[in-house]
């Protein structure tokens, strides 16, 4: 039996095919870090899989995000954001990212709404999540 491959364009997938489709993504880009990765069916602890090292002591819980996030709702739970940009990942823990966002003055009204998201990220937010960025 033959089956015809084709690569598919994420932009044509609903919701739910574009998170399955972004974890697996993701899982990928951490392998090369030495990361296995395990999703998590109920947004455990806020999480949505555990990124584990093969050094035996290092275990991520990540929120997985289609673009950069903050939300009340993470902090103070060791939560790290993943999320993609234009040529890279970025890997930040929560609340790292809401105090660098709040630094910069981008997200700076927030805590109104309880969360801030934004796609695509100027120069200025690349610099200064520079550190956290992932290939």
């Amino acid at each position: 039996m033959t089956i015809e491959i084709k690569r598919i364009h994420p932009s044509k997938l609903n919701a739910r095919q574009k998170e399955n489709y972004n974890f697996q993504k993701a899982a990928a880009v951490l392998a090369d870090y030495g990361f296995n990765c395990m999703r998590l069916t109920d947004d455990w602890e806020g999480a949505d899989f555990l990124a584990v090292h093969i050094d035996g002591k290092t275990m991520l819980r990540v929120q997985l995000k289609s673009r950069l996030s903050i939300a009340e709702k993470y902090e103070g739970k060791n939560i790290w954001i993943m999320f993609p940009s234009l040529e890279n990942w970025f890997l930040v823990p929560h609340d790292t990212l809401v105090h660098i966002m709040e630094r910069m003055g981008v997200a700076s009204n927030w805590r109104a709404k309880g969360k801030y998201s934004r796609r695509g990220q100027s120069p200025k937010i690349r610099e200064n999540l520079a550190q956290f960025a992932i290939e």
